[in-house]
C-alpha cells in the first residue's frame, strides 16, 4: 500500500512539474512555415511555437484573421523575416506586438542576401557580386537573369532566405539569442537544441547536393523567382519564371514569352507552386517538350513541425530530380 502511494506521488510530481514547466514557457510567435519549423526545433522540450501562416496559405497573399491579431498581442517573442515577405505583418506588429521582443530574421548576422532580378523572363548576364553579406557560395557555374519587366515592390533583395540551408543556419543561430535573451532559465536547453540543429542542417546541404548533382545542369523554369538562394547553392539552372510575384498574375503576353523561351532553352521542366494557379503551366509547356512538376518553397502542402524544414528541402531537391530525370 506505502509503495503504492509513493509511486501515485511520484507520478504526480512528475506531472506537476511538466506543467510547470510548459507554463514557464514563452509564448512565442511565428510568421511563416519555415521559420517555425526551425524555432520548434530550438524550443524543443520547452515550448511550442504559435503559427500563423498555417494551411496551404501563402505569405503574399495571407489576411490577419483575429486569431493571429490575439496571438500577437499575447507574445513574448515573435520571429518573423521582414516586411520584404510578410507585408500584412509590418503594421500589425507595430500595434499589437509592442510588449513583445520582435526578431526581424531578414537582419540575422551572417545572412547571404540576393538582389531581387526584377524580370521573370529571364535574359543572361554575367554572376556579378551578387551576394551582400556572409559565407561564400560554390561558383554556380551558369548565368543568371535580370531583364527587367515588372515592377518588384518587395525591396532590394529576395526575402526567401531559407532555401539556402546556411541561411537557415544563420536564422536559427539569431532565434538562439533572442530565445535565450527574452527566456535565460531555459538558455542551456535552447543552445544544446541549436547546436543539434546545426549538424543536421549540414548533413541536409551534403544530401542535397548528391541529389542535384545529376540534374544540375538541366534548365528549368519556376513559378515565380523564389528560388535564388537554392540556385546559388546548389548549382541548379533556373532559366526563368512565370511570373515575378504571386500576387500578380502574369497576362497574355507574358505567358506567351515564357512559352517561348520554354521552346527556345529546351527547358526540360516547368514546376507550379500548390498555392497558386497550376493551369497556367499547362499552357506554357503545351506544344513544347517540357515536363511539368511541382515545387513548395513556402511547405504550404507541409504539416508545421520541427522536422518540416527538412521534409520541404528534401522535397525541392527530389522534385527537380525527378523531373529533370525523366526522358522526353
Amino acid at each position: 500500500m506505502k509503495m503504492a502511494i509513493g509511486l501515485s506521488l511520484a507520478i504526480s510530481a512528475v506531472l506537476l512539474a511538466g506543467a510547470s514547466k510548459a507554463a514557464d514557457a514563452p509564448a512565442v510567435v511565428t510568421s511563416i512555415k519555415p521559420i517555425h519549423s526551425l524555432v520548434s526545433a530550438i524550443m524543443q522540450g520547452i515550448g511550442t511555437p504559435e503559427l500563423i501562416v498555417d494551411g496551404p496559405a501563402s505569405p503574399h497573399t495571407y489576411n490577419l484573421k483575429p486569431s493571429d491579431a490575439s496571438a500577437l498581442q499575447s507574445a513574448k517573442v515573435i520571429f518573423w523575416v521582414g516586411p520584404g515577405l510578410e507585408a500584412f505583418l509590418e503594421k500589425p506588429l507595430e500595434s499589437l506586438g509592442s510588449g513583445a521582443s520582435i526578431a526581424e530574421l531578414e537582419d540575422a548576422p551572417g545572412l547571404v542576401k540576393l538582389k531581387f532580378r526584377e524580370g521573370g523572363a529571364f535574359e543572361p548576364h554575367g554572376d556579378g557580386d551578387e551576394a551582400e553579406a556572409g559565407h561564400k557560395h560554390e561558383e554556380a557555374g551558369h548565368d543568371h537573369d535580370t531583364h527587367a519587366q515588372d515592377d518588384h515592390a518587395h525591396g532590394e533583395f529576395d526575402t526567401h532566405l531559407w532555401l539556402d540551408p546556411m541561411n537557415a543556419k544563420a536564422m536559427a543561430a539569431q532565434i538562439t539569442t533572442t530565445l535565450v535573451a527574452a527566456d535565460p532559465a531555459n538558455a542551456l536547453t535552447y543552445q544544446a537544441n541549436a547546436k543539434a540543429l546545426d549538424g543536421k542542417i549540414d548533413a541536409l546541404d551534403q544530401e542535397i547536393t548528391g541529389i542535384i548533382a545529376p540534374v544540375k545542369d538541366r534548365p528549368f523554369i519556376v513559378f515565380h523567382d523564389a528560388y535564388q538562394y537554392f540556385e546559388h547553392r546548389y548549382g541548379v539552372r533556373v532559366a526563368g519564371s512565370i511570373t515575378v510575384s504571386p500576387e500578380n498574375m502574369p497576362g497574355a503576353e507574358r505567358v506567351s514569352e515564357i512559352h517561348k523561351k520554354v521552346a527556345d532553352l529546351s527547358a526540360t521542366c516547368v514546376f507550379a507552386e500548390p498555392q497558386f494557379e497550376p493551369r497556367l503551366v499547362g499552357v506554357v509547356i503545351e506544344g513544347t517538350n517540357a515536363k511539368a512538376g511541382v515545387l513548395d518553397p513556402e511547405a504550404a502542402t507541409l504539416e508545421a513541425g520541427p522536422d518540416l524544414y527538412f521534409t520541404m528541402m528534401r522535397g525541392i531537391a527530389n522534385s527537380l530530380k525527378d523531373c529533370l530525370s525523366r526522358e522526353s
